[in-house]
């Protein structure tokens, strides 16, 4: 998946890093609120990233701990990483909202599990916006959360907004 590829990538243009200190900082970033990856995904690409040759590890020791690999990009990472940018950003951009399932087929329920679908989905969307304030809020003046990090934290949260919008057009008007 190009997306893993060049997020691992991009997080190694910064920094060498071990496995472990690489999907850390994907949640620690809360990566996978926005983009498809989870922690086993992490691990996978790494050795699949080494295989191909676009990273390389090196063994460390660091005091009593235990010897760990540390990654870094090889130029052939870096342009790897400098291509991928390209073919992501040029591709078409589509929204893929789960939800969505449930609203072509609203109609083909009673009003009354209408409503409850559609009140359950207003109910993740409050949830999304109230982590998304929460996350914004603490994140907006900290010096080490990057303007680009930051940036897409507010992307998200417009997008929430026009959902939340949206979805209330959506109830019955007796509601």
């Amino acid at each position: 998946m190009n997306t893993i590829d060049l997020i691992v990538l991009g997080i190694l243009k910064d920094q060498d890093l071990s496995a472990y200190d690489i999907q850390k900082l994907v949640e620690y970033r809360n990566i996978s609120k926005w983009v498809k990856v989870s922690t086993p995904s992490i691990y996978k690409k790494v050795l699949q990233l080494e295989e191909k040759g676009l990273i390389a590890g090196t063994a460390v020791k660091e005091g009593k701990m235990p010897e760990k690999a540390v990654y870094s990009l090889t130029d052939a990472g870096k342009r790897e990483f400098e291509a991928l940018m390209l073919e992501i950003a040029e591709k078409p951009i589509y929204l893929f909202l789960d939800f969505n399932a449930v609203i072509v087929n609203i109609d083909k329920l009673t009003p009354e599990l209408r409503t409850r679908c559609l009140d359950s989905i207003e109910h993740g969307v409050n949830e999304l916006k109230s982590y998304l304030e929460d996350n914004i809020s603490r994140k907006e003046n900290a010096p080490d959360i990057p303007e680009t990090g930051l940036a897409v934290l507010q992307q998200q949260y417009i997008l929430v907004q026009a959902i939340e919008t949206w979805l209330a057009s959506l109830q019955p008007n007796d509601k």
